[in-house]
């Protein structure tokens, strides 16, 4: 659990709602797609959890974001989806959703290997602050944090999540 100032978020409760928010969201043909790292931890753990057949995909937001000058690939890892994104219903997984260009720079990126039938955004926690039109279709959390602070999804050795807020 993560306590900052006022601020206290159980990243293990927030993950069951996420789990429940998902779960009304699925059709028989969705298919989950986490954005590197935390929405990747993510869609792992709920397509285990939700015992959904074949593998979650992850992306990359790197390629494709605005700011790819300053930060180059510091984002690590790679997209890959393990099934065809062509006519598919996705879910994105994400850990934070907070200006909205990383979701932006994934849509593009996804774009690249097809065009999805639909894709919905779910994730753990909504901390508003939006730069561009974009708003999750579930949110397990929302909350409001000043602009110098940060909130990442950390995971221990035994799969658990935990959040910690830093300021920048």
């Amino acid at each position: 659990m993560s306590t900052h100032g006022n601020l206290m978020l159980d990243a293990e409760s927030l993950y069951k709602e996420l789990l429940k928010g998902v779960r009304s969201m699925l059709t028989p043909t969705t298919r989950l797609v986490g954005i590197t790292s935390g929405g990747a931890w993510l869609a792992a753990r709920l397509q285990k959890d939700l015992k959904l057949e074949g593998e979650a995909g992850s992306i990359s937001s790197a390629m494709h974001r605005d700011d790819f000058a300053q930060r180059g690939l510091a984002d690590g890892g790679q997209t890959k989806l393990p099934f065809e994104v062509n006519g598919a219903h996705l879910i994105v997984l994400d850990d934070v959703l907070y200006t909205g260009r990383t979701i932006r720079a994934v849509l593009n990126e996804l774009f690249d290997y097809g065009r999805p039938a639909h894709v919905q955004l779910a994730v753990l926690v909504d901390r508003g602050g939006r730069e561009l039109p974009i708003q999750a279709d579930y949110a397990a959390a929302r909350v409001a944090l000043p602009a110098t602070q940060s909130l990442a999804l950390t995971k221990d050795d035994s799969g658990q999540f935990n959040f910690s807020v830093e300021s920048e």
